[in-house]
């Protein structure tokens, strides 16, 4: 499916729908941070990456992308059919990311802040999966819209995300702050992400 049905309300009113009957969520405001959380990674994956590894850069627009659903809603996978030139990304990411935020933001009644900082989260991952600097993650928000500067910190001798945003998730039954949640005390989080990246070559922040 096209990227752009993240602006059509009734498509968009069916994921939300699916998100809060999967984690039994009945704040619509929270569903639409957790939501954006997930599908916003997706979409930045093929930018960010294509940035970083040089080539042809992939192009955000939603037009442009194609998402791949899982048949619970889930957006597991985005792929661009378009390149545009390195230095004219911050400007279509910009476009792509403001009109998603206003849809999400307008269709679940979240706070357009805490979606473009939820956004800067997932591309300051992003960048840093696909093995690129803090600069170029700063550099790239900085040019997308007004997005918090991307942070990152050392944990273990292991560089992470250190985040703006909360995805909600732990208001959800049964489930528990994230990892790297930034709404927990600082000690507490750092142990995790050490018990987490313990086992592990790399990891992520969830």
């Amino acid at each position: 499916m096209t990227a752009s049905a993240v602006t059509d309300p009734t498509w968009l009113a069916a994921q939300l729908a699916a998100t809060a009957r999967r984690y039994r969520l009945d704040r619509p405001a929270s569903v639409g941070v957790l939501w954006w959380y997930s599908a916003s990674s997706v979409l930045l994956g093929p930018p960010a990456e294509s940035l970083v590894r040089g080539g042809p850069v992939a192009d955000p627009a939603l037009a442009a992308v194609t998402l791949f659903l899982h048949p619970d809603g889930r957006v597991l996978d985005a792929r661009s059919s378009a390149a545009v030139p390195a230095d004219a990304l911050g400007e279509r990411l910009a476009g792509a990311l403001s009109a998603a935020v206003t849809a999400v933001a307008a269709g679940s009644g979240a706070p357009e802040p805490a979606l473009w900082a939820v956004a800067t989260d997932s591309l300051a991952n992003r960048v840093l999966w696909a093995g690129g600097s803090e600069a170029a993650a700063v550099a790239l928000a900085a040019s997308a819209g007004p997005m918090p500067v991307p942070r990152y910190v050392s944990v273990g001798g292991t560089r992470v995300v250190r985040r703006a945003s909360c995805c909600l998730i732990y208001e959800a039954p049964g489930e528990r702050k994230c990892v790297s949640c930034p709404r927990q005390h600082p000690d507490e989080r750092y142990r995790r992400l050490r018990e987490m990246l313990g086992g592990q070559a790399g990891g992520t922040t969830r």
